[in-house]
């Protein structure tokens, strides 16, 4: 070797050999020694083959194949066994001299990134494992409580309330059935969004927005009346748009179920639902006279799944996750605009 990179050889942090043709060692710096763990004369007595881990033995000769046929090796990895036993990865460069008979390569240890990696895939392994159990309770769950439900319901349904003369249990077993149908909603709800959320990408259709309304208002028509709900709409710029008909079903339900259920104290609910289509921009405002939010407080959690929503206690968010999900899910965006006391109003955008 030339005197002059004699130093750049001893000193340099990666290993740095000098292989003939015949497979041995002919020249090996204290890098790779150490790496090793055997003395410069036990690698040279030896086939450079046998000190490569067997399972990648075969793969490396054929890499070897092409170094003979003057092909440089770039970005090669294999194991090696030290004198210890440890098996070590090691990252190759070799370019092959011909004319001298001779490979000059340069070898990084690459084991502790090669263990890294392997903990990442473990705990990807594990990680899908985990979510395919939760994904699978996730839907046993509400199944397993919708029978029972359904069955109480049922026997609810069966009871004579006009045979009752006591006012309080008739004012109980109300209150059970409503309680026994909020849960029955909030289970469709979870499920319709584990669904949404897996559901692949749809085509739409053109979905004409008053008869997807009047479709919802009819399904719940005892508690629009009930509360003497006061609806003003307008569909007059934008009957319809390209969205999916289910979907519109479930954010006009989620919003006006929720408009309900957060309205003022003694005062009527009143939704407005205005649609409009400006040079190509579809949207439709929906607001309502509710008793609002903070949204300083809240932010964009309204649309999150939490108990927190609103201060109330049997509230997960679960409607608001769904508008969200279907409008986003399906290219648009949602806006809210909100105060305490002053109602809320959201503007669905559309793609």
């Amino acid at each position: 070797m030339n005197p002059t990179l004699e130093p750049f050889f001893n000193q340099s942090l990666d290993g740095l050999c000098i292989a003939d043709y015949e497979g041995y060692f002919v020249k090996v710096n204290p890098s790779l020694k150490s790496l090793l763990g055997y003395s410069e004369e036990e690698l040279k007595s030896r086939l450079i083959s046998s000190f490569i881990h067997p399972k990648d033995r075969e793969v490396t000769a054929g890499h070897r194949e092409k170094l003979l046929k003057n092909k440089p090796l770039t970005n090669f990895e294999n194991r090696y066994i030290t004198k210890s036993g440890e098996h070590i990865w090691l990252h190759w460069t070799s370019i092959p001299v011909s004319k001298k008979g001779l490979i000059y390569a340069i070898a990084r240890d690459v084991t502790h990134t090669k263990r890294l990696e392997q903990e990442r895939i473990n705990h990807l392994d594990q990680l899908s494992r985990v979510n395919k159990t939760l994904r699978q309770q996730n839907y046993a769950t509400p199944h397993d409580l919708r029978s029972p439900l359904n069955n109480l319901l049922s026997l609810l349904n069966l009871i004579d309330l006009t045979k009752i003369d006591d006012k309080d249990t008739v004012e109980i077993l109300d209150l059970i059935s409503l309680s026994a149908e909020g849960l029955k909603n909030s289970l469709n709800s979870y499920l319709d969004a584990l669904k949404q959320r897996e559901a692949p990408t749809e085509k739409l259709e053109e979905v004409r927005l008053d008869l997807t309304l009047q479709k919802v208002k009819s399904s719940i028509g005892s508690l629009i009346q009930k509360e003497g709900v006061v609806f003003h709409t307008d569909f007059s710029e934008m009957e319809q748009v390209a969205f999916k008909e289910r979907f519109m079903e479930s954010i006009f339900l989620n919003l006006i179920t929720n408009s309900i259920k957060y309205a003022q104290p003694n005062v009527p609910p009143f939704i407005s639902i205005m649609a409009r289509e400006d040079h190509g921009k579809k949207t439709i405002t929906y607001t309502d006279n509710g008793i609002g939010m903070d949204l300083e407080k809240m932010g964009n959690s309204i649309f999150e799944i939490s108990d927190k929503n609103n201060g109330n206690q049997d509230s997960k968010g679960v409607g608001l996750y769904l508008v969200k999900s279907h409008i986003s899910g399906l290219g648009g965006s949602i806006k809210v605009e909100s105060k305490v006391d002053q109602g809320t109003t959201f503007t669905l955008t559309f793609k």
